[in-house]
């Protein structure tokens, strides 16, 4: 059965004109239009192509990759608007419907949003909606320190909000972040705490002690390219810190003490040095 607004591998069955139809099983030949056909494309050949409806409502083929597909979350840039809602450019020559009832506030033409992509079950047509939270499920036992990918959503008082590997909502504060922050950024984050209400905490920082270990590398070459100086020591302000290393001021101490303990470097009240 053919996976609407997803990819799926097909057989290539026959060769027209104007492209290639593929094996779509019960739903008949898929055309792959030919723009997007190659010499070597053979009759008999499996192409692993994305499935979705063209203006006309008919199912088709592109060997383009969407920036989402059904189920995945996305930052999109409204192309066009009309009587109907909006039209986002999300890959495929055929712009995502976003009907205005699936808006949180009217969208803008030349802005962008977070959405989440989905098939209408009446029409099967692929659609946007902008209320997102409908599509977040609350955590239960995920491991701290596992990495996931990150979405930035929104700002916030605390920090930014997050949707973490296209099904939980996450919260990054703002004494975590060390590094320029806008929505519709993808990262890696790590996971910090699951609340009680299933939202998670995160970090941008690799957590434990192989990255205390890690850090610390760095700082002592920091040390040998600096005359073996640094003037930030354990007590020095936490913007400084992640200003000059990019990093929290917890990680900064841990990486002092591990540096300390192999008697790598003196602590003073100018910061620290190298022995």
């Amino acid at each position: 059965m053919l996976k609407i607004g997803d990819y799926n591998t097909l057989k290539i069955v026959k060769h027209v004109d104007f492209g290639l139809y593929l094996d779509g099983g019960d739903e008949g030949e898929v055309l792959l239009p030919k723009r997007y056909c190659t010499p070597q494309m053979n009759i008999g050949d499996e192409l692993t192509v994305f499935i979705y409806l063209d203006q006309e409502e008919r199912i088709i083929a592109t060997t383009e990759q969407p920036l989402a597909k059904v189920g995945e979350f996305a930052y999109l840039e409204v192309a066009w608007i009309n009587k109907y809602g909006a039209f986002l450019k999300w890959g495929p020559m055929k712009d995502l419907f976003c009907p205005f009832r699936e808006q949180k506030q009217r969208m803008e033409q030349g802005r962008s949003y977070i959405v989440y992509v989905m098939e209408d079950e009446q029409t099967h047509r692929l659609v946007a909606t902008a209320k997102v939270e409908r599509y977040l499920t609350a955590a239960s036992s995920l491991n701290h320190g596992t990495p996931c990918d990150c979405l930035i959503w929104q700002k916030t008082d605390l920090g930014f909000k997050a949707i973490i590997d296209n099904r939980y909502q996450g919260q990054l504060y703002d004494n975590q972040i060390f590094q320029p922050l806008h929505t519709g950024v993808r990262l890696t984050a790590y996971i910090d705490h699951v609340r009680q209400d299933g939202k998670i905490d995160l970090t941008l920082q690799p957590t434990g002690h192989q990255h205390t270990l890690d850090f610390a590398e760095v700082l002592l070459r920091y040390l040998h390219e600096n005359d073996g100086r640094c003037d930030l020591g354990d007590k020095s302000p936490s913007e400084l810190i992640a200003d000059r290393f990019k990093v929290s001021k917890k990680a900064y101490k841990k990486a002092i003490g591990d540096l300390y303990r192999r008697r790598l470097i003196t602590i003073t009240d100018e910061g620290i040095k190298l022995v």
